[in-house]
């Protein structure tokens, strides 16, 4: 038989060295029909939450039966010019920040000498928070500094703000801080 280069090429290796000889039988693997988990999902844009470089991120989410919304995958955005399609390891991992079974749902509560954590309501937790921060403002402020200048400030609480942070809620936190008189500002904002 006389076969030449371009022909035994466009047979490829299965077929050339004969597919049924090295036990391949490609016959039921053309039957298998397999669904994408991804097939008929809606597309999303979104912007990675972990720093403040700002990747682009394509989420996939699709509607349960009971009208719920369920997110299936979140990706790297090809179309980005800041990451064009890729994530850090952390941006890579973001899916779990909305479906790890570990994620904690409600705020919790450790009461001072206490083992272990108790479930709360956000009232409480909120509630307990401004108490602290009222106590330690109090506790804390000084109005007077040695010299007799007037100074209204509070040394006694710090505030660090997260880079996952927009321009605007930078600028609304540290309005808050100031207002309460903080001193000891820290916020990586996106600028």
């Amino acid at each position: 038989m006389d076969v030449s280069r371009r022909q035994f090429l466009s047979l490829g290796p299965a077929g050339a060295l004969g597919g049924s000889a090295l036990g391949f039988d490609l016959a039921a693997a053309t039957r298998v029909k397999q669904r994408l988990r991804i097939e008929g999902a809606t597309l999303g844009h979104s912007l990675c939450p972990y720093c403040a470089v700002g990747c682009s991120l394509v989420t996939y989410t699709r509607k349960n039966a009971d009208g719920r919304t369920e997110l299936l995958q979140i990706e790297g955005d090809p179309d980005s010019p800041v990451n064009e399609g890729t994530l850090c390891p952390k941006g890579a991992t973001s899916l779990q920040l909305a479906v790890s079974r570990r994620r904690v749902a409600q705020p919790l509560y450790r009461a001072p000498g206490a083992a272990g954590w108790q479930r709360v309501s956000w009232e409480f937790a909120l509630d307990r928070l401004a108490r602290n921060i009222k106590s330690a403002r109090d506790a804390t402020f000084v109005t007077q500094d040695a010299d007799g200048n007037v100074v209204n400030r509070c040394e006694g609480i710090a505030f660090a703000g997260g880079a996952a942070f927009s321009s605007e809620e930078g600028y609304l936190a540290t309005k808050l801080m100031r207002g309460l008189g903080l001193v000891h500002l820290e916020q990586q904002a996106r600028v």
